[in-house]
């Protein structure tokens, strides 16, 4: 359809709109969403700016367009043809204000300067090329009143100006602008979809009723209303914080290794034929292998304490073991395959009980382990000086049979820590016969899959290592078996393991690592603290997971977390109180005096997540808050109170602009009841004096 037949159509109004404004305050994107209805992010919005004037063949080329200009305002049929404008103050505009119907005069509410210049230069401009047309004061980017200003101006150009608070402008201080030049005035937002149809629809009526009074004899025109009032705009809640939750820091394997060469709190020592000693830890035998799990419970369940002895009593056996490797130590690859190297079924039949001592040696200090095990001679304690601590404390001392040597028998304990196998191992033969009597098949499969070639398999085996590990770490926990340690509380003990903790937190590394007299103590005494919160610290340092149990007190859990350096856990934690809060809020549970007691705790404790979630559940229910705990609110700190002002809903800029609105309301309803009065008043003096002269 051609342009110019709209100006053909009868009773069709051509109203042509022409927008001004400074640079940037949004006015080519106010026009290309009414006449494209263009929707983009708030984001997408600021990173980029739109300099180029939105062009008049737009109507001609663009069917969709030209659709879009017609509509029907109090039942007048127009086509509204836009204008768009240079925001230069120098540049000459007089091309766009010919013929001009209506204009209208943008500012953004986040630029103060550009509603300064309204005054200054913008309405004077259009009162010179244009005076007699009317003239409608738009404020612009609404949105930002609420925003994020830090995330917006992360979004915006580099080198554009960034947006502070105090630039944001109230919006009585437009409509105090508008009414010092008796103009209305609106307030739009392109990313709200706010604003957009009021301030074209009454940029209409005002160029209609303008136009009714040049030609009267329009009937169609009585019914345009003038420019209504616009209602203010409700942002909407802000959405609550997530809760992120932090990679979970896993304990590093190289670090068990690492406890391995540098045995901290060590509890065991294997004394090989070499006269070599090797210091270990039970927790991480016991856990990544069954057989020196058994040898440990067997060696707990005996005498409580046994004085330094030697064994009096050796290995018969050790012949037919020596010759076994010996054979097989220059064989080749293959020989692992042969019938005398078959692994064992994972349940052994062989009986693990501790073996009765013979008569005439019920009082030896040492226990024979010659028929228990291939490769153990026996086991006794004795008091022995840490390499690392230098401290004197008890240790178990497990003697092994000559055949198991010094370096292979160390890779073995270096998986039983890791679960992990160097692939370019040099003696992978007699690595796997040390493994094989020592009854550690996940190593014996490892090594057999490295020397087919079929390496990848490891993969599996290992994930079931660790599966398997993580299970007997939760079992010694709960039973307290092989603990090295106990922490007494305010309410009762608790039995740990040093080295697990001294993988897990870098508190307690500190603590059982250093010289500090904890690093050789039994008994750790930990004042303000409860066996509830300290057995959920336990369990999250074992097994990287939250206990839910329902005596667990939050905050305290938090606050120890916090003391013990914990961030993985504070989040957890941050995120099951919110759980806990949001579950009892849907039912119905009133939780505003809770909300409020957590918020500066945690802070206090560093649970920044919790402080923010409680933070906007106060501020978007800030008028049921406020009027249940008024004396705690006010007594919260200045921070607080400052973001409670700052970001309460509804904000305080909308309940007065609700205010004004209904007072001028209902002013100009009691305005249009006096007006209809006074024109049916007239209408009866008419018809009374066309009555007196018929």
């Amino acid at each position: 359809m051609d342009i110019d037949m709209d100006y053909e159509r009868p009773n069709v109004e051509t109203i042509k709109c022409v927008v001004v404004g400074d640079n940037a305050v949004g006015k080519t994107r106010l026009i290309c969403a009414r006449a494209c209805n263009t929707t983009l992010t708030q984001y997408q919005l600021l990173a980029t700016h739109v300099p180029t004037v939105w062009a008049i063949d737009q109507y001609r080329v663009c069917q969709e367009v030209l659709e879009r200009s017609r509509d029907v305002v109090d039942e007048v049929s127009v086509s509204l043809r836009l204008w768009d404008t240079f925001g230069d103050h120098h540049k000459d505009r007089r091309f766009a204000y010919g013929r001009s119907d209506v204009v209208v005069l943008c500012f953004s509410i986040a630029n103060p300067n550009s509603l300064n210049h309204v005054k200054t230069m913008w309405y004077q401009e259009i009162k010179h090329f244009c005076p007699r047309t009317p003239v409608i004061l738009v404020g612009c980017q609404l949105d930002l009143r609420y925003a994020d200003l830090e995330a917006v101006n992360r979004a915006r150009r580099p080198l554009a100006r960034p947006i502070k608070r105090g630039d944001i402008l109230p919006p009585e201080r437009g409509r105090e602008v508008a009414k010092e030049l008796g103009i209305p005035y609106y307030e739009t937002s392109v990313f709200d979809q706010f604003g957009i149809k009021d301030v074209f629809d009454n940029a209409i009526r005002a160029a209609l009723i303008s136009r009714r009074h040049l030609q009267f004899w329009k009937s169609h025109l009585k019914k345009v209303q003038k420019p209504l009032l616009q209602a203010p705009f409700l942002p909407p809640k802000a959405p609550p914080p997530v809760i992120k939750i932090p990679e979970c820091p896993m304990p590093s394997m190289n670090e068990a290794g690492y406890l391995l060469d540098s045995p901290l709190c060590a509890d065991v020592m294997f004394v090989l034929q070499e006269q070599d000693c090797i210091f270990a830890h039970k927790i991480y035998l016991a856990t990544s292998s069954s057989k020196f799990y058994d040898l440990f419970l067997m060696e707990c369940e005996g005498s409580p304490y046994l004085d330094e002895t030697q064994c009096n009593r050796e290995n018969t056996n050790t012949d037919v073991l020596t010759s076994h490797l010996e054979t097989n130590s220059n064989s080749d690859e293959a020989s692992l395959k042969s019938s005398d190297v078959k692994i064992p079924p994972p349940e052994s039949s062989e009986s693990l009980s501790m073996l009765e001592p013979e008569s005439g040696e019920i009082n030896s200090a040492a226990r024979s382990l010659s028929s228990w095990g291939k490769g153990f001679v026996s086991v006794h304690k004795e008091m022995q000086v840490n390499p690392v601590s230098k401290r004197t404390c008890p240790v178990t001392v497990v003697k092994m049979d000559s055949s198991v040597q010094a370096t292979p028998f160390k890779t073995v304990l270096q998986f039983l820590y890791t679960g992990q196998l160097d692939e370019n191992e040099k003696d992978l033969t007699r690595l796997a016969q040390i493994a094989e009597i020592l009854e550690v098949f996940d190593l014996r499969m490892m090594v057999e899959n490295i020397m087919n070639k079929e390496a990848f398999m490891n993969q599996e085996i290992t994930k079931a290592f660790h599966v398997r590990k993580a299970n007997r770490i939760k079992e010694c926990l709960c039973k307290g078996t092989f603990s090295d340690v106990t922490f007494k509380l305010d309410d009762g003990s608790i039995k740990a393991h040093k080295p697990l903790l001294i993988c897990s937190c870098e508190w307690m590394s500190a603590m059982f690592g250093g010289s500090f007299i904890e690093s050789s103590n039994s008994e750790v005494v930990l004042p303000n603290i409860n066996k509830t919160s300290m057995q959920a610290v336990l369990d999250y340092l074992y097994t990287k997971q939250l206990s839910s149990s329902q005596e667990l007190d939050t905050l305290e859990l938090i606050a120890l977390a916090n003391r013990f350096c914990l961030p993985h856990l504070i989040a957890l934690a941050e995120q099951h109180a919110v759980q806990e809060l949001t579950k009892a809020s849907m039912s119905g549970v009133a939780i505003d005096g809770e909300v409020l007691s957590y918020l500066e705790l945690a802070q206090f404790h560093n649970a920044n997540q919790l402080a923010a979630w409680c933070l906007h559940y106060i501020c978007t229910n800030y008028n049921s808050v406020c009027s249940k705990f008024r004396k705690e609110i006010k007594a919260k700190s200045s921070d607080n109170q400052e973001y409670f002002e700052r970001h309460r809903w509804p904000p305080v800029w909308y309940l007065k602009e609700e205010d004004h609105y209904q007072r001028v309301k209902k002013e100009r309803e009691k305005e249009d009841v006096a007006l209809n009065k006074h024109h049916s008043k007239r209408k009866w003096c008419f018809w009374n004096s066309s009555a007196v002269v018929a």
